[in-house]
């Protein structure tokens, strides 16, 4: 008996030492939640930056909408349609739904709607420095080479949608037709066998909607995706930023609705347009502030140019030529 008591003490002393450094843990969550998560999130800027309540509601609405369409989730973007009554126009879901039907018959590894599709905006992807048209002929001409020596007059005959491209993809065409003398033997166990490769599909797919939403002015990823990315990454430093103006009491310095209180660096995968900052004043250019382009040659902001006019002349800032204002010319990028 006084050894199931010692036994029994010295396993209820255990799950005591045991449950004291698990709660010892456990309490740390309340505070570390507290410490790493705002609870108000909104309050980061002041409502005076952003639009009215209306205006943001029907922006988000059609961000959401346009995400969807772009995702493929045409049924859902139809309810979303319905039950916040947007009026969407057909002119804006028609380039979403061709782009879609064409997607899904690629994911199905039919090439004829995509190959259609090339054919009748030739002019337009050639503009584009595109290879979209060949790599989908190339893409078909393998198909057939896959099928064995039954199919070899047809890929012979097929590969005459080569010829508008030979000048560009001369190398390419070559190994293709060199692939024919292996046919009898079996391409997969060829030199040739790396055109087997399926991952030729999901690249035809990367080609095809990257060029397309070049073509329709539409954008490779969503706009919501990038931006909801973007926030995730902006938002900790700008709750910074509020909480060092709250205890400077300068909450003033964030005025503006095109421009942020600091930079804010979203890496590379983020960079859409070319950036310019002026190296007089350091700010950013914009479209009320465009860059000027000096007879020099030297580029400067305009509102620096202003203020280096002396008595209706200007002086380079970077070199002695003296200019007449007037003659500066705005870039844009």
């Amino acid at each position: 008996m006084s050894q199931c008591c010692r036994k029994i003490k010295d396993t209820v002393q255990k799950l005591a030492s045991d449950h004291k450094d698990i709660h010892s843990s456990v309490s740390r969550v309340g505070k570390a939640i507290d410490r790493n998560f705002d609870s108000e999130i909104c309050g980061v800027v002041s409502d005076a930056v952003w639009d009215s309540r209306e205006k943001q509601q029907q922006t988000l609405q059609m961000a959401i909408l346009e995400h969807l369409y772009q995702q493929g989730m045409l049924s859902v973007a139809e309810e979303l349609c319905q039950e916040s009554t947007l009026n969407v126009d057909l002119d804006f879901k028609q380039p979403f739904l061709e782009l879609n039907r064409i997607l899904e018959a690629l994911h199905e590894q039919d090439l004829g709607p995509a190959l259609e599709w090339a054919v009748s905006h030739r002019q337009r992807l050639l503009e584009l420095n595109s290879s979209l048209e060949f790599k989908l002929h190339r893409l078909q001409f393998i198909r057939l080479l896959a099928d064995g020596p039954e199919k070899q007059l047809e890929a012979l005959s097929y590969a005459r949608h080569f010829q508008p491209f030979a000048h560009v993809h001369q190398r390419e065409i070559q190994v293709m037709m060199g692939s024919l003398v292996y046919l009898q033997l079996g391409l997969e166990k060829s030199p040739y066998c790396h055109l087997l490769d399926n991952s030729h599909w999901a690249e035809i797919c990367e080609t095809f909607t990257r060029d397309a939403c070049s073509l329709l002015g539409l954008s490779v990823e969503s706009p919501l995706s990038v931006s909801f990315a973007s926030g995730c990454v902006a938002l900790p430093v700008l709750m910074n930023i509020k909480a060092v103006m709250e205890q400077r009491q300068c909450s003033g310095v964030w005025s503006h609705k095109d421009e942020l209180p600091i930079e804010i660096e979203l890496g590379m995968k983020c960079w859409y347009h070319s950036v310019f900052a002026c190296p007089i004043l350091r700010q950013q250019t914009s479209d009320s502030n465009p860059p000027i382009k000096l007879i020099c040659g030297h580029v400067i902001s305009r509102d620096a140019l202003n203020k280096l006019i002396n008595g209706g002349k200007l002086k380079c800032p970077y070199c002695p030529m003296e200019q007449n204002p007037a003659d500066g010319k705005r870039i844009i990028f």
